[in-house]
């Protein structure tokens, strides 16, 4: 049977600390999430940082520094992947003005987003394809900006995941790849029930899948209470998956996850209940040739 790739995705940028106090703030915390994921069943993390004084998301490179190098001194194996998505939101507070853009809008550079991808040089680093409504904000990554990103990754030599949150992303996705900015075998990453992007259905994560590129290795999730039911239907429909605290603050209705690896522990167990394996670090580099 064909080994599963599990991504934990430890902390994200939402505003959720104060909901789940399992959410990994300072550097130290979010490697040691990191860690303690792997050691659960993760071949991936997939790391954003936080401002270790207000638990508020950041964009400091020295962050992800830390949080990197605390990795690699106690394991040298695990696959790291970078976000690249801060930077790109739009807050419209003033309805009557909204070209006042309001208090947190982080709208930047494509050099200050993939900047700390130059040169900290990780496996991989993301690369949020598509403009969309992320909740109450925008979420803005024009298609020029995103060339942008990708030429300067390109150079890097880091594997780009490319996430797509609709049709119109994967689209986009695909206009990358005719300009050969992206190397086969293309790594997708579809990402299903955020407001007010794709929803977390079957049909759904069925369709974006038959109209991936060929040579392409895709994963898939799901967020809060569809996390989990997202990871058996993305190994169903021969993906790969993710799961973590930046997607999901629960393990059942009104129990909080204790931390990162109970949450890949659930996926250990679903996949390998379905009969599957669990890709180590060194089979997930071999499958996505990194």
């Amino acid at each position: 049977m064909r080994n599963i790739i599990i991504t934990c995705a430890v902390t994200g940028a939402a505003d959720h600390t104060h909901i789940n106090p399992a959410v990994p703030i300072t550097p130290e915390q979010i490697a040691n999430e990191c860690l303690s994921a792997h050691k659960a069943g993760a071949a991936i993390v997939h790391i954003h940082v936080r401002d270790p004084d207000t638990g508020k998301p950041s964009m400091e490179e020295a962050l992800y520094r830390e949080v990197v190098d605390r990795i690699r001194q106690e394991n040298d194996e695990v696959i790291i992947n970078l976000t690249t998505g801060p930077g790109a939101r739009i807050v419209i507070n003033d309805h009557e003005e909204p070209t006042n853009l309001g208090k947190g809008t982080t709208l930047t550079s494509p050099s200050n987003r993939v900047m700390h991808i130059e040169n900290i040089k990780p496996d991989i680093c993301s690369l949020d394809i598509g403009s969309f409504n992320f909740g109450p904000h925008i979420f803005v990554n024009t298609p020029d900006l995103v060339t942008e990103m990708a030429k300067k990754i390109a150079k890097t030599g880091v594997k780009p995941e490319l996430e797509v949150f609709d049709l119109g992303g994967l689209r986009q996705a695909k206009a990358l790849i005719k300009q050969d900015l992206v190397k086969k075998p293309y790594l997708f990453q579809i990402c299903l029930g955020i407001p007010w992007a794709a929803e977390a259905t079957p049909e759904i994560m069925m369709t974006m899948r038959n109209l991936l590129p060929e040579d392409s290795v895709w994963a898939s999730f799901g967020i809060s209470k569809d996390q989990l039911p997202m990871v058996a239907q993305s190994v169903i429909l021969g993906g790969h998956v993710r799961v973590g605290l930046e997607d999901n603050l629960y393990l059942s209705k009104g129990e909080l996850a204790p931390g990162n690896a109970s949450l890949v522990e659930r996926a250990v167990n679903i996949i390998n209940n379905m009969g599957y394996n669990v890709a180590s670090p060194n089979e997930a580099r071999e499958i996505l040739k990194i």
